[in-house]
C-alpha cells in the first residue's frame, strides 16, 4: 500500500486534487463504502454481520459496498453490495454534538469473507499518544464530475495529546471518549473527502472520525470517537441483536 509522504502533504495546493501517483492503493479489506443518495461514508467490518461507523452516517437509502477501491468505477470485480437490517446508534448521541458519534449497522445477511473482505479487530486498550495510525477514506478529484469519490487514500499520522487537541479545537469540548489524530494542528486546508474515516493503529481499529476542520488526508488533526471506550457497548449490541 502506498502512503502519501508528509512533505507532499504539507506542500499540496488547496485548490488542486492530490497527486495521482500516490492515490492508487489496495483497499484495506476491512474498509466498507457506505453508499447513499445523500453523502457517502466509510465503515469498518468488525463481524460478518456488523459494520461500525459514525452515528452521523445515518443516511437515506444506505447500501454497503465491500471490496471496492474506486466507487466511481462500476466495472470493478470482487464487489459485494448488501442492504442492512437495522441501524443502531449510541443512545447518547445527539445530532447537535460530536460526542458519542458511533453507530452499528447490522447486515441483512453475512458478507462473504475473502482476500478482499476481512474483519478488523477492536481495541483492548486505549491507543497511546504518539502511536502511528493509518487513516483511510476516499476523496474526490475536483476535476471529475462523478457523483461517487474516485480516489482511495491512506495517510500515516500520529495520535496527539488531549492538550494539543484542545489547543487545535478551542471551541470544542474534547472528552475522554475522543482521540485526536493528525500531524498539523490548526492548519485546516480544505478538501473533499468521504466522512467517518477510519484510524487503524498497529492493526487495531482505534478511531472513527467525528469531526475535522480541514483535511485529514493532508494530515490536519481530526477528532475521532475512541473505539476502546465503546467496545462493551458494541459487544452488548451484537449479543442482543
Amino acid at each position: 500500500m502506498k502512503f502519501l509522504p508528509l512533505w507532499a502533504l504539507l506542500n499540496l495546493p488547496v485548490v488542486l486534487a492530490f497527486n495521482p501517483d500516490y492515490m492508487l492503493a489496495d483497499t484495506p479489506p476491512y474498509l466498507v463504502y457506505l453508499k447513499s443518495d445523500y453523502l457517502p461514508c466509510t465503515g469498518a467490518l468488525i463481524h460478518p454481520l456488523w459494520v461500525v461507523t459514525a452515528a452521523h452516517c445515518n443516511l437515506p437509502k444506505l447500501r454497503l459496498v465491500f471490496g471496492v477501491t474506486i466507487p466511481s468505477d462500476f466495472s470493478e470485480s470482487h464487489l459485494q453490495v448488501l442492504d442492512y437490517e437495522k441501524l443502531i446508534y449510541h443512545p447518547q448521541f445527539s445530532v447537535t454534538s460530536i460526542d458519542y458519534d458511533i453507530m452499528l449497522i447490522k447486515l441483512q445477511r453475512e458478507v462473504e469473507l475473502n482476500d478482499y473482505v476481512k474483519l478488523i479487530n477492536l481495541p483492548s486498550h486505549p491507543v497511546p499518544v504518539n502511536s502511528m495510525c493509518n487513516v483511510s477514506t476516499w476523496s474526490y478529484n475536483i476535476c471529475d464530475i462523478s457523483k461517487e469519490p474516485d480516489l482511495l487514500q491512506t495517510v500515516e499520522v500520529s495520535v496527539i495529546s488531549q492538550s494539543e487537541c484542545r489547543d487545535a479545537y478551542k471551541t470544542y469540548n474534547i472528552r475522554d471518549n475522543m482521540v485526536c489524530i493528525g500531524i498539523v494542528p490548526g492548519r485546516r486546508q480544505p478538501c473533499r473527502e468521504v466522512s467517518a474515516a477510519l484510524a487503524v493503529c498497529n492493526g487495531i481499529l482505534q478511531g472513527i472520525t467525528s469531526f475535522a476542520d480541514g483535511c485529514i488526508l493532508r494530515a490536519d488533526v481530526g477528532i475521532y470517537a475512541q473505539l476502546f471506550n465503546y467496545v462493551h457497548w458494541i459487544e452488548n449490541v451484537i449479543r442482543n441483536n
